[in-house]
């Protein structure tokens, strides 16, 4: 497979090769109930308050920081979503195909994630696809804040100035614009299409679409 100009294919984990949307539905309603605060009752209505720094969705959806501390919250979350493993999500259709042909083709591919470290490598573990990425970069704490700096790191230390960051948030847009890389979103994860298109770079719907698009044979 041609892969155009790319040496690297930087990956977006939660919502982009791990199919988890239904299950942080689920977490997050759990906890709103637990407060009596109205629960998401849709996709949609999970898309219109999902967004980074993960702070704003919490108060999106109804979590008041004056009353709790946000990094209460979070660990309440993380708990939640850790607890269930990989029985309540898997891989997005098609995704371990897709690594196994950008592999293929000899592209150097690595995950680049908000999720912390340990909790990163635990859940790719689940799934047996570790061998298909050069490096699975997480944050250091559980807060989400931005991945911007890992992904400066490993684009000095390895030299990369041909990349393309592939997400599902309009914040893997924010990423790859701070690294220089080229983006290709999936409207198949955390954010609708619209607001994915906002970003004025092509949204795929979903990930099955991503190697005919770095082969050349989408536009």
């Amino acid at each position: 497979m041609n892969i155009r100009k790319y040496s690297h294919v930087i990956w977006d984990w939660n919502g982009t090769l791990l199919d988890d949307v239904a299950w942080c539905i689920k977490c997050i309603n759990i906890m709103l109930a637990r407060r009596g605060i109205s629960t998401l009752q849709s996709l949609a209505n999970y898309h219109n308050a999902f967004c980074f720094p993960i702070i704003r969705y919490y108060e999106n959806v109804g979590f008041n920081f004056n009353s709790e501390a946000f990094e209460d919250v979070a660990k309440e979350y993380i708990a939640l979503y850790h607890g269930g493993k990989s029985g309540n999500c898997g891989l997005h259709p098609n995704a371990e195909a897709t690594l196994r042909l950008i592999h293929q083709s000899g592209a150097t591919q690595i995950i680049l994630s908000a999720s912390e470290t340990d909790n990163l490598l635990s859940q790719i573990s689940e799934f047996n696809i570790a061998h298909y990425f050069d490096e699975m970069l997480g944050l250091s704490d559980i807060y989400a804040k931005s991945k911007v700096d890992i992904g400066l790191d490993y684009m000095a230390r390895k030299g990369v100035d041909n990349a393309l960051l592939i997400g599902d948030t309009q914040h893997d847009y924010e990423v790859a614009q701070a690294l220089g890389a080229d983006c290709v979103l999936v409207s198949s994860g955390h954010q609708s299409k619209d607001a994915l298109l906002s970003c004025g770079v092509p949204v795929l719907d979903d990930i099955s679409y991503v190697s005919k698009y770095i082969s050349g044979e989408l536009s």
